[in-house]
């Protein structure tokens, strides 16, 4: 069996980097991710075990606008490491003019569950989180899927 060690990166297409730039430019730093390149059609930031790289698509592949509900990428969590920091992210996506889905609340996925869900210049839909102690893993504790997410 392999015992993998996390998610080493989640690159997202997006229609324009200059765009996304501007949005994750701020978000990424602020999490605490540096960023080690900005070409002219992608940006890569690495930090605290995890790297996310945003690229433009391909102008001349059909495409369409991004649904969470289509197959692919739902949406995708940080993890943070106290309840604060997700009061923190909320300043800062208020600051930054984020359209901010829901949050900060608590979740009913796990007990002590806070977060902020959002969404980039695409509509792609992105979490914050902070579960307190070992979350699910504890052996105490049970999985809530929420009636499985419906």
């Amino acid at each position: 069996m392999l015992n993998i060690n996390g998610i080493a990166h989640i690159a997202l297409s997006v229609k324009d980097i200059s765009e996304s730039k501007i949005f994750y430019n701020q978000l990424l730093p602020f999490l605490g991710l540096n960023k080690v390149h900005e070409g002219e059609k992608s940006i890569y930031h690495v930090g605290s075990r995890t790297g996310i790289m945003i690229q433009e698509i391909d102008h001349e592949s059909k495409s369409s606008t991004f649904n969470q509900n289509n197959i692919g990428l739902h949406h995708f969590c940080f993890r943070a490491r106290n309840k604060a920091d997700i009061d923190l992210i909320h300043n800062k996506l208020i600051d930054m003019k984020t359209k901010i889905i829901r949050g900060p609340i608590n979740g009913n996925w796990a007990p002590g569950y806070y977060y902020i869900l959002f969404e980039d210049p695409d509509g792609i839909r992105l979490e914050v989180n902070y579960v307190p102690g070992e979350g699910v893993l504890d052996k105490n504790k049970k999985f809530n899927a929420n009636k499985d997410y419906l």
